[in-house]
């Protein structure tokens, strides 16, 4: 019995899935190539292989004739006869071949040629048993680190890689681990192999968590429109319902927060914000930054921006660490977003009022008219001695809101208002 080749087909059976008829017929494939390399182009030599003893058999079948010109392919009557007494001139003999008779370069291309046949039945049976995972979830065991932070996880059958790319920085990771990832891609490795790569950070690894979470969302009430993640920072979920009856938001949330917690464990702590989508992006956008109040809002649908001012101290929410925030958002969205803090629009605003307050447009000096500002509102301004446009552009935003009836926020639009009708 051949040992080596019997424990190299029950590994490949137990640990690889590859069927012992796959691997005989690799090795057996291998060692007729070596076997043909080693012989006559003309020989022929046929291998066979005990699945159950590992015992090889290789022969080489002659005829058998009087006189032999041919080594290769001929054997004389009285050789024959040695191994089939019963043999005669004309007839056709297997004769066996020593294995050692392949030589030394035969039995290394013999060795290459089983690893590549195996690498191959190996690739068959991963595309077989995890092609049809692709985009769903799957546990493991980080088994070791490899090419540094890069992480090769036992799947059971196979070990699949997790590249440091397609974690959180924020995660570490022991060998043993249990693992919970997105099954991304089963890809072709240049020897002939396949890998099964994973991902942490994809945005369908929290869709399909808050599936398993939520089973709204695997019935079809609810769905996700529009997901945008970062991963170990923050994912954003555009949510609504089919059923009028089901709060999207409140089913993703679930009772006391439970589901939505379960994610954000696993998640390791990363923020997650859920609201209902909206098809107007305007709409939309402040479901997206709610409660924050957008101050000024600009579409640009040809250049797929929009440009918003918000105050001051929420300026740094909207943004987010490194921007990252407004980068989800304008995922969203489809728009690239663009904020300003109040202080910096109302800057910019003064200065265009005063270039304007500073032209020669006698205009300016006619006496007061405000389009959309209450009549009342421009009587007050005039009786505190604004009476033109030059002097509304002139002030002060305090000398304006310290007129009757006028707040800071009217202050401001009396001023946009007159610099909208100079522009």
């Amino acid at each position: 019995m051949n040992k080596d080749l019997v424990a190299i087909f029950e590994y490949m059976e137990r640990e690889k899935g590859v069927s012992r008829d796959v691997v005989v017929s690799a090795i057996e494939t291998a060692i007729l190539s070596a076997a043909r390399k080693s012989a006559s182009e003309d020989a022929n030599i046929a291998v066979s292989i005990h699945p159950k003893t590992g015992d090889i058999e290789i022969s080489c079948e002659k005829e058998i004739v009087e006189k032999v010109s041919n080594s290769t392919r001929e054997i004389s009557l009285k050789a024959a006869q040695e191994l089939d007494p019963d043999c005669e001139i004309g007839q056709y003999l297997d004769v066996p071949v020593p294995p050692e008779k392949f030589g030394r370069i035969a039995a290394q291309t013999a060795k290459q040629i089983i690893s590549q046949k195996l690498r191959g039945a190996e690739r068959d049976v991963i595309y077989e048993e995890y092609r049809h995972r692709v985009g769903n979830i799957v546990s493991g065991v980080v088994k070791r680190f490899a090419r540094g932070a890069n992480l090769i996880v036992d799947l059971g059958k196979v070990e699949a890689l997790l590249p440091a790319r397609h974690y959180p920085k924020i995660e570490k990771y022991q060998i043993g681990n249990k693992i919970y990832a997105l099954l991304l891609e089963v890809q072709d490795l240049e020897n002939g192999g396949a890998e099964v790569i994973l991902s942490r950070n994809h945005p369908d690894f929290a869709l399909k968590l808050f599936m398993q979470e939520v089973p709204e969302l695997e019935e079809g009430t609810i769905e996700v429109v529009k997901i945008a993640r970062e991963g170990g920072y923050r994912t954003k979920l555009a949510v609504r319902s089919t059923d009028s009856r089901v709060d999207p938001v409140g089913a993703c949330v679930g009772m006391r927060g439970n589901r939505v917690k379960n994610v954000i464990r696993e998640l390791s702590g990363e923020k997650i914000d859920i609201f209902p989508w909206n098809d107007d992006p305007v709409e939309l956008l402040q479901n997206v930054l709610s409660p924050i109040e957008i101050r000024k809002i600009a579409v640009n649908e040809e250049e797929k921006t929009i440009a918003i001012v918000v105050e001051d101290d929420d300026y740094a929410i909207v943004i987010g660490k490194r921007g990252q925030n407004a980068r989800l958002t304008g995922e969203i969205l489809g728009y690239e977003l663009e904020v300003t803090r109040m202080s910096e629009y109302n800057k910019a605003l003064e200065l265009q009022r005063l270039q304007i307050a500073e032209s020669d447009d006698p205009s300016l000096d006619e006496p007061l008219v405000i389009k959309n500002i209450n009549k009342l509102i421009i009587e007050n301004l005039i009786h505190a001695g604004f009476d033109t446009q030059r002097k509304v552009l002139q002030a002060r935003i305090d000398e304006i809101a310290s007129v009757p009836g006028i707040s800071i926020d009217m202050a401001y639009q009396i001023q946009d208002e007159v610099s909208k009708q100079r522009g």
